[in-house]
């Protein structure tokens, strides 16, 4: 009986220390669950960031394509005004050098 007893202590023991380690590497894995879950969470917020920088950026580009869309248009009128008008000055050169 007292071997028995004794036996049964050992494993009792031998099941504590076994606890305890689970206990241990519970704790750790845990602890290692806190910091990813600080890390995503920090991760979210950058990505949130970024979406909404993202969507600015864009919006600053469409406008300046639409300014650059503008200023060819624009570009392109006064092309056609400087061709128009060394038509004239060439047409009303021209009587003036024929006596």
């Amino acid at each position: 009986n007292e071997q028995l007893l004794k036996m049964m202590e050992e494993r009792m023991m031998d099941v504590e220390q076994k606890l305890r380690h689970v206990k241990r590497l519970l704790r750790d894995k845990v602890n290692q669950l806190k910091e990813q879950i600080s890390k995503n969470t920090k991760a979210d917020t950058v990505v949130k960031d970024l979406y909404v920088e993202n969507a600015q950026l864009l919006k600053a580009l469409e406008m300046t394509e639409q300014r650059q869309k503008t200023a060819e248009r624009k570009n392109y009128l006064l092309e056609e005004k400087i061709a128009n008008l060394n038509r004239i000055v060439k047409n009303l050169a021209s009587p003036s050098f024929n006596p």
